[in-house]
């Protein structure tokens, strides 16, 4: 889902569907004369008349291909949760303290599938984009979901944590400040998507001659706060160093675990933070220096997935828990 999802924005797929069908619309266009029907809908929509133009029927079918397999996996994901969930639930196999989480990550899911058209809808009447502000919505919801899932599946998995020294509470409390540094990182990094920042300034470390672009600047005084959200090298200036920010964080919280002794889970959650983070800026760093392309991009951002995945166990790692461990 990540994966189509990235290559959908990259490629610029995400207004080819006009229409949201939750039943009906899991069936593409079968023939000619349905085909033709779907493209003239998107002849209606700005991005077509302002900038698709001269788009043939075989672009339209290549960009509507990469929007169909989206919201078709969505469907498909609602599939994958509902039918065990019945099947658990008549079977009585479901623990009282996991329905209401169970119930949770339906909702999210559900959510995310009103999300994804609460942003489409966005590109369908003025703009020749998506609002970048409703990507970043969209596509936080998406981590968010993932990470709740994630947290629920370890409390399933790992015993309970008891601490055992007041140093193991402090590794917590700075867990949580990466984990939200790292979600505010997400967000940076739907903007420059959003925006299309990614292909401004593509020099790294410095932007262009300058550590910092003097546009950034700019427009900071010329449109104050709001500059920091729309202005694209505003946008890439804070994406750039909100990644050593988050690079810092893990190594402090490698240096503070050094000095406690930590169990050989919380050893290697701090390990795969680590791992992850030196990968992502990698992906980062090179994903900027060849102007974004399509696959580079993909993968850097399931790169974040992973980043994102890892500092979730870090946290759950870090966090005392009570409560008994539901047998599975």
């Amino acid at each position: 889902m990540v994966i189509v999802g990235g290559i959908t924005r990259l490629t610029g797929s995400g207004l080819s569907i006009t229409e949201w069908k939750v039943v009906t619309g899991t069936i593409p266009p079968l023939n000619e004369v349905q085909w033709n029907e779907a493209f003239d809908k998107y002849k209606q929509i700005p991005q077509y008349k302002l900038v698709n133009s001269d788009f043939t029927l075989s672009d339209f079918k290549f960009i509507y291909f990469w929007e169909y397999i989206h919201r078709l996996i969505g469907r498909l994901l609602g599939l994958v949760f509902i039918i065990p969930f019945f099947y658990f639930f008549f079977k009585k196999q479901i623990d009282k303290s996991l329905m209401p989480k169970l119930i949770i990550m339906f909702l999210l899911g559900a959510w995310q599938g009103f999300l994804g058209w609460y942003m489409v809808k966005s590109g369908l009447v003025e703009n020749i984009h998506v609002s970048h502000l409703r990507l970043a919505i969209h596509l936080v919801n998406a981590f968010f979901t993932f990470g709740y899932i994630f947290w629920v599946t370890f409390g399933l998995l790992f015993p309970p944590v008891k601490f055992s020294n007041l140093e193991q509470r402090k590794l917590n409390r700075w867990s949580l400040v990466l984990l939200i540094t790292v979600t505010i990182q997400i967000i940076y990094g739907a903007f420059v998507a959003g925006t299309k920042a990614g292909y401004v300034y593509n020099t790294f470390p410095k932007m262009g001659d300058e550590w910092m672009a003097s546009s950034v600047s700019f427009a900071l005084q010329k449109d104050g706060v709001s500059s920091l959200i729309n202005n694209l090298a505003s946008v890439q200036f804070l994406h750039r160093w909100l990644a050593m920010v988050v690079m810092g964080l893990i190594f402090y919280i490698f240096y503070l675990a050094r000095k406690n002794v930590v169990s050989l889970y919380q050893q290697s959650a701090i390990r795969y933070c680590v791992y992850a983070v030196a990968i992502q800026i990698l992906l980062g760093v090179y994903t900027l220096l060849y102007a974004v392309p399509v696959w580079l991009g993909v993968i850097h951002q399931v790169g974040a997935f992973f980043l994102f995945a890892t500092v979730i166990n870090l946290l759950f790692q870090f966090t005392e828990s009570k409560t008994l461990k539901i047998k599975v």
